[in-house]
């Protein structure tokens, strides 16, 4: 089993907070991640690939990597990511259509309406 998309092994030295290769630029996950990060700098998320894969400069990847073990150790998730907690909806009550049954169109007692799938024939 290999990954083709990976650029080198993991003989080259890793970044801090690095566990995984480096994937190639235009590997989907890194492209994602990388935008993810620069469009959101406080993605957790994005903060824990990018410095797992080692896809960030030295430097940040050294202060993302200490600001990730401070928050494992904390046990704080990064600020406004935890959402209230709220009751669940109430169920809306379904309404019953009413169903008219119109006895008078019977045909008279000589005629007898045909209990199969067609609609409006009348067997004589």
């Amino acid at each position: 089993f290999s990954l083709p998309n990976f650029s080198s092994s993991m003989t080259e030295p890793l970044k801090p907070g690095q566990k995984f290769p480096t994937p190639t630029k235009g590997f989907g996950d890194r492209v994602f991640y990388e935008t993810l990060l620069r469009q959101r700098p406080d993605s957790v998320m994005a903060q824990e690939w990018c410095v797992a894969y080692g896809v960030l400069p030295k430097k940040e990847a050294k202060r993302l990597s200490e600001a990730i073990l401070e928050r494992k150790r904390t046990g704080k998730a990064a600020a406004g990511l935890t959402s209230p907690i709220r009751p669940a909806p109430e169920k809306k009550k379904k309404k019953r259509k009413k169903v008219l049954h119109d006895d008078a169109d019977d045909g008279g007692p000589d005629l007898q309406q045909s209990g199969g799938e067609s609609v409006g024939r009348i067997v004589l």
